[in-house]
């Protein structure tokens, strides 16, 4: 990155004395986004620096002590170690790290986002309404695949969303969301969904030798018609075509609580010696991922890449080894929001797309109140990474 979005210059006030406090689970990316918070609150020159309103400004970490303690029986509460009053509260969970681990009458059980959800709202609890501001950070929107009514079924996603608000959460910040309109469940408090569009473009750009960046070389793919949107935006920014696939479904039966799907069919323009980008929110099991790869490749395209902003492999990495080794796929990317397997950090074809600078960045700005509409829209940023590229100057 540029040295002009390294210092972005923030001389608001700030709207309290800045506070994060990361679940279990989500600690390691929330470390590396202190790194960054305290790094350039350390750099930055501003001539209000000593004033009454800037108190606690430089720390040596913006992390707060918390924990949720279980009892044997599976229960817990929330419980914060130091003060809260006044703050400008920032909350991070990641409610699909399923390595987590307690002890139920003596069994072990693995935490379930349910768990995670529940473990924020105890924080939530605890806190009791002494912050300025609560914000949470949930990059894995919970419940987010249950986003629409089709028959007699719960809105798990929406109901969560008012609690969180009735509880007196002002903002809620996710990476992504499988449907944004979630967000009319609130209409009155602030729900962003951010893309990592960026963060992709660039971890292609580094690690990916001899791309040619133009609709002769290249093309973006929606798996699905649910994901247009994120393909187009990526494809408007690069100046690519995009093509897209839809699922031919069998309305007549229902397996794993689905219809099955019977074919992929493709809409868009040819693929031949193409190297394609399939953009899509989130890797479950990698089925249709993986089946769009396939099609794509008997298409002729030349290379495929799969951006996914959660890499969840339900069903594990041997599909995606298998499809490597066979050359369906040559790279996989997916970011850090989610808890990743030491397994997948190791594999050739996975490439790690690290968003704990981009998370400091939106704490940084909102906490002095300043808009973060450019973090939301990184035109710009694209449009000049990729500008340095084809010139041959680009480095991380």
């Amino acid at each position: 990155m540029s040295k002009r979005e390294e210092k972005r210059n923030l001389e608001t006030i700030p709207v309290g004395s800045l506070g994060i406090i990361p679940l279990d689970g989500c600690k390691p990316l929330c470390e590396k986004v202190d790194y960054y918070l305290v790094k350039w609150r350390t750099e930055r020159e501003s001539e209000h620096k000593d004033s009454l309103a800037f108190a606690g400004y430089q720390r040596d970490s913006y992390i707060l002590g918390a924990k949720v303690p279980r009892f044997g029986s599976g229960e817990a509460k929330g419980i914060i170690l130091e003060s809260v009053r006044g703050t400008d509260l920032y909350l991070l969970v990641d409610v699909a790290n399923y390595s987590l681990t307690y002890s139920l009458c003596g069994h072990e059980n693995h935490m379930s986002p349910d768990d995670h959800y529940q473990n924020l709202k105890r924080i939530i609890a605890a806190v009791g309404g002494k912050a300025r501001r609560i914000t949470v950070i949930m990059p894995y929107l919970y419940e987010s695949r249950q986003h629409k009514r089709t028959s007699r079924e719960s809105l798990d996603c929406a109901l969560a969303l008012q609690e969180m608000v009735a509880m007196g959460v002002d903002n809620i910040i996710t990476f992504d969301a499988h449907d944004p309109r979630v967000q009319n469940a609130i209409p009155l408090h602030g729900f962003e969904t951010v893309q990592p569009t960026y963060q992709f473009i660039k971890g292609l750009l580094q690690h990916v030798e001899g791309l040619e960046l133009d609709s002769d070389h290249m093309m973006v793919i929606s798996p699905d018609e649910g994901g247009m949107s994120r393909a187009i935006y990526m494809a408007n920014v690069m100046g690519l075509d995009m093509g897209m696939f839809y699922k031919r479904r069998d309305y007549t039966k229902i397996v794993h609580g689905r219809n099955p799907i019977v074919a992929h069919e493709f809409l868009g323009t040819s693929v031949e010696n193409k190297d394609v980008i399939i953009i899509d929110d989130m890797i479950s099991s990698g089925e249709s991922a993986l089946e769009v790869a396939a099609e794509l490749k008997e298409r002729k395209a030349r290379r495929v890449f799969i951006c996914a902003t959660f890499g969840l492999f339900t069903n594990g990495l041997d599909r995606f080894d298998q499809a490597y080794a066979d050359g369906t796929i040559d790279r996989v990317l997916t970011t850090n929001l989610i808890y990743q397997t030491p397994d997948l950090l190791s594999r050739e074809w996975y490439i790690d797309c690290d968003m704990s600078k981009y998370i400091a960045y939106i704490i940084d700005t909102l906490n002095h109140d300043a808009s973060i509409s450019d973090l939301l829209n990184p035109n710009e940023r694209i449009q000049s990474i990729v500008a340095r590229y084809k010139n041959g100057d680009f480095e991380d």
